[in-house]
C-alpha cells in the first residue's frame, strides 16, 4: 500500500512539475495606418516543456526553449512608417501590443524638438525615442520555462521630458 501511495505521489508531482514549465502568452494587438484604420493582430509565444514545442506567432518548432526572442522595428525611409514582420506584411504607422502583462505602443506624437519620425515607443508606459532607423524589442523568457522575465528595448534614448 505504501509503495502505491509513493508511486501516486512521485507521478502527481512529475506531472505538477512539468505543468509549472509551460506558459501561454496568446499576444494580442492592433495596427493602424496613416488613413486611421486600424487592424487587429495576434502575435504571441507557447511553451509545452514535456513536448519541447515552442509557438512563436502561428508556428510551432520542436525545439528547446529560447534564451530570448526579438522583434525587430524598422523605419521607413522617409520615417513616416514602420514595418514589423511579425505583425504584418507592408508597413504601417503604428500599434498597440499586449503580451501577458506587458503594453507596448507605438504611435506618433508632435514634440517641441524633434524626434526621429516623430515617433515614441513605450514600454509599460515608459517613453522611449528611436535612436536609429532598426530597433528591437527583445523578449527574454525565463530559463526555468515559467514565462517572460522581462522585456527590454534595443536602439532608443529614454524619453527624460525634454522633447515635450
Amino acid at each position: 500500500m505504501n509503495k502505491v501511495i509513493f508511486s501516486f505521489g512521485f507521478l502527481l508531482l512529475l506531472c505538477c512539475n512539468s505543468a509549472w514549465a509551460d506558459f501561454n502568452y496568446p499576444g494580442t494587438g492592433v495596427i493602424s495606418y496613416p488613413t486611421g484604420t486600424e487592424k487587429p493582430f495576434k502575435f504571441g509565444f507557447n511553451w509545452q516543456q514535456a513536448d519541447e514545442q515552442f509557438t512563436i506567432g502561428s508556428k510551432t518548432y520542436a525545439m528547446a526553449l529560447p534564451e530570448s526572442y526579438s522583434i525587430a522595428i524598422t523605419l521607413a525611409k522617409d520615417d513616416q512608417q514602420v514595418w514589423v514582420q511579425e505583425f504584418n506584411n507592408g508597413f504601417f504607422e503604428g500599434f498597440t501590443w499586449q503580451i501577458g502583462e506587458h503594453t507596448i505602443k507605438l504611435e506618433k506624437r508632435q514634440f517641441k524638438e524633434p524626434v526621429k519620425g516623430n515617433y515614441v515607443i513605450s514600454l509599460d508606459n515608459k517613453d522611449y525615442f528611436f535612436a536609429r532607423n532598426n530597433i528591437s524589442i527583445i523578449i527574454k523568457f525565463n530559463p526555468d520555462g515559467n514565462g517572460i522575465d522581462n522585456i527590454a528595448i534595443d536602439g532608443v534614448t529614454k524619453d527624460m521630458g525634454t522633447k515635450r
